[in-house]
């Protein structure tokens, strides 16, 4: 009995003990800091949207209240707290949403990586004052916004690529000591390359390519000596290549390809033979003078070349460095050889010390040269004819090919013969509009899926190199006011853009049968100011600049609550460093052009407000642009003439289409017709910018 008391007792103390120790376990694994990072971690995950699928399916209360077993969450060994955040997208796994400022609170966080998902907004400011973070990787998303001024001292890897960001490279990225790897590709950022980069004497990777960069490639890159990536690529860098180049002793990788780059490649020729490096300088203005004796290196060093669109200055041939290399070596080494073999030991008078060649040692020499002349030209003809037949494949593959841009997701598959297809061959039944550049087809590729094809006129104007550069521009603008480019397809004889499609029709169409339904001031209201902010949009935001140069009621399209979306500039020209820019001919319609474009032929982005205007005058009268009533008044006499006089006489209820002047405020009706008769000012400096029209429409804003 006694001992049964004892292990009675014996049990008993030790299921208290464990009870205890259970309790301590708990207290210590939920401390105050883990519960911080467990509820910024639930507040991150309502900012994101239901399309994650299951990927956060266990980031909830009732998971447990230590977060560390979370899919995607990693904590320290002693702290147990959150020290990285990684949610890659996968097939039907994808992150969507906003990025919550509630990440601060992850004070210890070392890692965020949330690449390839569908987050839009801007980065949280809060973001930059992690002063653990160490990897930050959105890449692939659709976030918007600047880059800030300070950054996480021990950052080692940035990678923002794929976004939409604009703005300037900040010259704070070069006080990050630690940083490897900094891509900040595929976004809108301007200026130049800051200077403080080269600070960053561990960058392992630098990608800056398809941006709206320019100015020179820094002479101070030659600083990074452990840097093996490099890509300026797809920007609009001038100038020569820095000789400093040639220096980067590390260099593995570099491209500098669809810039304006000029001058002669020679300073970093060398540095691709001696670094077995791959190297990318197509698309400029180089030149390349063939040396005479090069530096002996061997042929199979270089990887890979791609120098299109490189002459050699002297003879204006477009060679290659590899047979540039080839020809030098072998043909240097055999003549020298040749030489010394004929001649080893020539005097100073003139005779030699062997008494001369024998006739069949010459006859020998002369056929081994010969031998060595044929071999050569048989060889530069292969390579000539393997590069016309890639140049052959390469056309007759893109003849087929539909390029489709990043972020771009319309439920099927783009491809050449479906758009082909859909369009039934680009039959006449389903054309849908007219424009200046070409006829728009309505295109089902899928049941329910509808896009609109826009095919455009083979022409000389329509240089392919031009249409790619300016294409690969217009894809990346994207305003919630401004029809979405899809994609495009380019060959020698077919090209074509693809565009979201809507439904609504045009505001030409609009306007013509808003007769049949009752006037909303509202609506007008809102379409007006739509169509501002997509101008303002492109006027402000876009980099660089883009004018539309024919704003009128067909290229401005509505869904079905008509929301508008303006059209049609896929081959508006660019504005890039000047106010006005000269063009050879005149790209608008008569009635909306503005009078000085039509004169001089001089476009600017008060000719866009000029063409808006008009716009807002045939959006709330009866009359179109050129109306047949204005017959009369003879030629000149156009909806702007009439609303001037209209005004000067004090009979502006006249002007309104017959119904309006009863459903909506007066002193609203009144500043509207004078805001779009000011868009029609004959001065440019009288004209408003559409940024202040966006602003005066904003204050005469009906209650929706």
């Amino acid at each position: 009995m006694a001992a049964s008391c004892r292990g009675t007792v014996y049990s008993t103390t030790a299921a208290a003990i464990l009870f205890v120790l259970h309790l301590l376990t708990a207290c210590c694994s939920s401390s105050p800091s883990q519960e911080q990072d467990r509820l910024a971690l639930l507040q991150l995950k309502n900012g994101l949207s239901a399309s994650s699928g299951d990927l956060l399916q266990h980031w909830s209360p009732e998971s447990g209240r230590n977060p560390c077993s979370w899919p995607g969450v990693a904590c320290g060994a002693r702290s147990g707290r959150v020290v990285a955040l990684s949610l890659p997208s996968r097939p039907g796994r994808r992150l969507a949403g906003e990025l919550s400022p509630a990440v601060a609170s992850l004070t210890e966080l070392k890692v965020l990586s949330f690449p390839s998902g569908g987050l839009r907004g801007e980065i949280p400011e809060e973001v930059w004052s992690l002063r653990h973070l160490e990897v930050l990787n959105l890449a692939g998303n659709s976030l918007l916004g600047h880059l800030p001024a300070t950054f996480p001292e021990g950052l080692k890897s940035l990678d923002l690529s794929g976004n939409r960001l604009s703005g300037r490279i900040p010259p704070a990225l070069g006080k990050l000591a630690k940083l490897r790897v900094l891509d900040l590709s595929g976004n809108r950022l301007n200026g130049g390359v800051p200077p403080e980069l080269c600070h960053c004497r561990d960058l392992v990777k630098m990608d800056l390519s398809r941006n709206f960069l320019h100015g020179q490639v820094p002479s101070g890159l030659m600083e990074l000596r452990n840097l093996k990536f490099l890509s300026l690529a797809g920007n609009n860098f001038s100038g020569e290549i820095p000789s400093g180049l040639g220096q980067l002793s590390s260099l593995k990788f570099l491209n500098l390809s669809s810039n304006s780059l000029s001058g002669k490649i020679c300073p970093i020729d060398r540095v691709a033979l001696r670094n077995h490096a791959v190297l990318l300088l197509d698309n400029n203005r180089l030149s390349e003078e063939i040396p005479a004796a090069p530096a002996p290196a061997p042929v199979s060093s270089l990887l890979a070349v791609n120098v299109s669109s490189v002459t050699d200055a002297t003879s204006g041939v477009n060679p290659s460095p590899q047979h540039t290399e080839l020809f030098a070596a072998s043909s240097t080494s055999t003549s020298k050889r040749v030489l010394d073999e004929a001649n080893p030991g020539t005097l100073p008078d003139g005779g030699s010390s062997g008494g001369g060649l024998r006739t069949a040692e010459i006859a020998a020499i002369v056929a081994a040269s010969s031998v060595i002349v044929i071999l050569f030209v048989v060889v530069i003809l292969y390579m000539c004819t393997r590069k016309s037949t890639r140049r052959l494949s390469r056309r007759s593959f893109r003849r087929r090919e539909v390029k489709v841009f990043d972020n771009v997701d319309v439920g099927v598959p783009l491809t050449y013969e479906t758009v082909i297809r859909a369009t039934g061959n680009f039959n006449a039944s389903n054309c849908i509009g007219n424009g200046g550049f070409g006829p728009t087809y309505r295109a089902e590729i899928a049941p329910g899926v509808l896009v609109a094809i826009k095919r455009l006129a083979i022409g000389k104007q329509h240089g392919d190199k031009e249409f790619q550069a300016e294409v690969k521009i217009l894809g990346q603008c994207r305003h919630p006011n401004l029809v979405t480019l899809l994609g495009y397809h380019i060959s020698d004889s077919e090209m074509f853009l693809i565009y979201n499609y809507f439904p609504g029709g045009n505001l030409e169409r609009f306007i013509q049968e808003r007769t049949k339904r009752p006037i909303s001031w509202k609506r007008l209201h809102k379409i007006a100011l739509d169509v501002a902010r997509a101008l303002a949009y492109m006027h402000y935001e876009c980099v660089p600049r883009i004018l539309h140069r024919d704003v009128k009621p067909n290229n401005i399209l509505l869904d079905d609550e008509c929301n508008a979306f303006l059209s049609d500039f896929g081959l508006a020209r660019l504005l890039r460093n000047s106010e006005t820019h000269a063009t050879t001919d005149v790209a608008g319609t008569f009635g909306y052009v503005a009078p000085e474009y039509a004169m001089t032929c001089r476009v600017s982005d008060k000719a866009d407000v000029y063409s808006y205007g008009v716009v807002l005058l045939e959006l709330i009268s009866d009359k179109k642009a050129l109306d047949p009533s204005f017959s009369p008044y003879g030629n000149g006499f156009n909806i702007v003439t009439w609303a001037v006089r209209l005004i000067q006489r004090g009979r502006v209820r006249e002007f309104f289409i017959e119904g309006l002047w009863d459903k909506a405020p007066h002193d609203d009706l009144v500043e509207f017709l004078n805001l779009a008769v000011q868009c029609t000012g004959e001065s440019l400096s009288s004209r408003p910018t559409m940024k202040h029209v966006v602003r005066r429409l904003r204050e005469l804003r009906p209650p929706y």
